[in-house]
């Protein structure tokens, strides 16, 4: 399974950067250009390791890592232009794991990004949940309310992109993107085939429907109305 990397930074090019290399090394990238926008999305998507910026419009870099530290013990990685040793002093105490400053060699935010993760390997948790639905990323096997549920190799893409992403309205072309690899164009039905079989299993006992269509544009798990 691929590792998800959360960069929290407002400066497009350096998103840009950094989402093209994380990407072209295997990972899950997602990003955010402000502090709120990215708190959120890491509790969402629960990510496996955050890159941080500290100057951020709105909520700070440093609040974020300590709100970040709150919750949870996603690895963080501090990457800013304050370079002094009271600077990476007062981002390691707000819970950063490393520390960058700008700029930065691309190699070696590549190898502590790497170092990161093989320390935090065994502390990951691999079960992802939503409502009475969970998937175990270790077994790949579903359930609901104790019911074991199987799934093909690309029900489970499927399922896992959802359950990463809750609440979050997922067009069509990016679901192709993350699940197939590419785009099969807009008169392939494959995702709708997929959605059915989805549903078919989630839905055997008359369970709650989690998976909705959003007409014209995708799906989104989210609870029934």
């Amino acid at each position: 399974m691929k590792e998800r990397i959360l960069i929290i930074e407002d400066d497009e090019a350096i998103v840009r950067v950094l989402r093209r290399s994380l990407a072209y090394e295997g990972y899950t990238v997602d990003a955010a250009f402000d502090g709120e926008t990215g708190l959120s999305l890491a509790r969402d998507s629960r990510p496996d390791l955050v890159v941080l910026d500290w100057m951020l419009p709105g909520m700070d870099g440093l609040e974020v890592c300590q709100r970040l530290r709150g919750v949870g013990n996603v690895p963080i990685l501090m990457l800013t232009a304050k370079d002094t040793i009271q600077d990476r002093v007062q981002g390691l105490d707000a819970g950063a794991d490393d520390y960058m400053v700008k700029p930065f060699q691309l190699d070696e935010l590549l190898a502590r990004v790497r170092a990161l993760l093989r320390r935090t390997q065994p502390e990951r948790i691999p079960v992802l949940t939503f409502d009475d639905l969970s998937l175990d990323t270790a077994t790949r096997l579903a359930s609901r309310k104790g019911r074991v549920i199987s799934l093909t190799a690309k029900e489970y893409d499927l399922l896992e992109l959802f359950l990463r992403h809750p609440r979050q309205v997922l067009p069509r072309e990016m679901i192709f993107d993350r699940v197939w690899g590419y785009d099969f164009g807009g008169e392939s039905n494959v995702l709708d085939v997929y959605i059915r079989y989805l549903r078919q299993k989630l839905e055997t006992a008359d369970e709650s429907r989690l998976i909705h269509t959003v007409r014209g544009v995708g799906y989104v798990l989210r609870d029934s109305d």
